[in-house]
């Protein structure tokens, strides 16, 4: 399993997750996001509509007819080691909010806002020794990201 932590220090999470949902569906590939708050999904759910316009990054949210379809779907909770409803290899855990129950899925995305530095310190160390984890930390630079080593 892969898990990138992205540092998020200009934009907010609903501006970075259609860039990974995008590279997500190119790569062939389905992604669930998993946030806790309501008006988050919201935002994400608008800023997968419309922040590029030049993009469609269809999606739905769980507990919506045909979510098993859906390339991207945004969710508010995930029970132990169960798989979304639409089959996602990748997550985007968008809260801020480590879960360490999400093992079953091929790579996650964390990204995390300045507020949620500490919760992010304890799940890269938590992640340091589990076989199996490469750990991958990204920095924003400028509008780049920049792996920092």
């Amino acid at each position: 399993m892969r898990v990138d932590f992205y540092q998020l220090t200009r934009d907010p999470v609903a501006h970075l997750l259609p860039d990974l949902a995008e590279r997500t569906l190119a790569g062939d590939k389905r992604m669930a996001i998993l946030a806790d708050d309501a008006l988050l999904i919201d935002a994400i759910s608008e800023a997968l509509w419309t922040r590029k316009p030049e993009s469609f990054l269809a999606h739905g949210v769980a507990g919506e007819e045909q979510e098993a379809d859906q390339p991207i779907l945004l969710m508010r909770a995930l029970a132990d080691g169960d798989m979304p409803p639409n089959k996602a290899g990748f997550l985007a855990i968008a809260d801020g909010q480590w879960r360490d129950h999400c093992d079953q899925f091929e790579r996650i995305f964390f990204p995390f806002e300045p507020g949620h530095i500490d919760a992010a310190r304890s799940a890269w160390k938590s992640l340091k020794d589990r076989e199996g984890v490469t750990r991958h930390y990204w920095k924003q630079d400028g509008r780049r990201w920049v792996e920092q080593g």
